[in-house]
């Protein structure tokens, strides 16, 4: 097993490495933070900004270089540099902002805020999809089954932010029914809240609830309908039939034999859950004044900061190689024909 690990792990370093130079061309043929920079100073002064300032915005931010030049400095930090840049470094780049923001700091500190919520969704998601996927099959053409069905086809259809917005406003309106504030509906803790990191996790609950529940909902869905169709094949197989004619427990026929072989291709669904949870969340940041990455990635694209957005899309895709990790190391628990050696 841990042999297959490392190798894994060796595969995914070319993978990424791949992504970012696509990545980065994308980025890079699409932005102009030089224009950028030098239209906001003659937006604020009114005058013409002379070549020169031009000629030092290129440099710090490093488009005096050419574009192969700009990603080796990016990812290695090897060359003529102002020792702000370099990934193997842990340096992300400059920002379009100045000195005085740095890209690593503002991304370590707001990596953890959207991880919390990605994780809880993308486990709300995953438990709740095997759940009303088994019951829907296991009651086929049931009242149950065509209300979980479309409770999920409802859930497909409704736009994210629609749906955050309208969660929003029903969590206030159950507040002042209340006359509490259970669910928190800004911000993704108390302001200016001081403690260990289980007493901030502990404060951020009641801000969690709601973001949740959105992200949950919109992601469940479809998983739900694989969960389903899987466990229907698997309930028609030849070796439940036999369980069930050898007089077996319908109950442990499902738990023993049918549940585990139909959460096979659920397991190669399920990483996807957190690729919907992390485009997802810079909705949600955006609606429920989160300051996560994902609002921060948001940010960074209205503003043109090349090197912020080059840091939104390398931790994206560690989320995600990391969630494809998981699914592999999945199957061998849910297939015993399948061996890690």
């Amino acid at each position: 097993m841990a042999v297959y690990i490392i190798r894994r792990i060796l595969i995914m370093i070319p993978v990424l490495l791949g992504a970012t130079v696509l990545a980065f061309v994308l980025v890079d043929v699409s932005n102009d933070p030089v224009q950028q920079k030098v239209f906001e100073l003659q937006s604020s002064t009114g005058d013409e900004v002379p070549q020169s300032t031009i000629d030092a915005i290129e440099s710090e931010l490093y488009y005096d270089r050419s574009m192969p030049e700009r990603y080796w400095l990016w990812l290695t930090g090897i060359g003529d540099t102002h020792g702000d840049i370099g990934l193997l470094q842990g340096e992300f780049g400059p920002s379009i902002d100045g000195p005085a923001v740095d890209i690593s700091s503002d991304v370590g500190e707001r990596f953890w805020v959207t991880l919390r919520l990605v994780i809880f969704a993308s486990l709300a998601s995953i438990g709740i999809a095997i759940l009303t996927g088994v019951v829907s099959a296991v009651k086929q053409y049931s009242k149950v089954d065509y209300s979980l069905t479309f409770i999920g086809f409802l859930a497909l259809a409704m736009p994210t932010f629609w749906f955050a917005v309208l969660m929003k406003e029903a969590a206030v309106q159950v507040n002042k029914g209340m006359g509490s504030n259970l669910f928190r509906t800004y911000g993704s803790g108390t302001t200016g809240f001081q403690g260990t990191g289980w007493e901030v996790f502990v404060d951020s609950l009641p801000f969690l609830i709601v973001p949740t529940i959105v992200l949950m909902l919109t992601g469940y869905a479809s998983m739900a309908r694989y969960q389903r169709a899987a466990m229907l094949e698997v309930m028609n197989s030849d070796y439940v039939r036999l369980a069930r004619a050898k007089g077996v427990r319908n109950r442990t026929v499902m738990r023993r034999h049918a549940l585990r072989t139909a959460l096979i291709p659920v397991a190669t669904f399920a990483p996807l859950s957190l690729t919907f949870a992390m485009g997802g969340s810079i909705v949600i940041e955006q609606i429920f004044g989160w300051r996560g990455l994902g609002a921060y990635s948001l940010e960074a694209i209205l503003a043109g900061d090349t090197f912020a957005v080059m840091a939104y899309v390398l931790i994206s895709g560690v989320v995600v190689l990391v969630g494809i990790l998981i699914s592999d190391l999945l199957y061998g628990v849910l297939d015993p024909r399948i061996r890690y050696e």
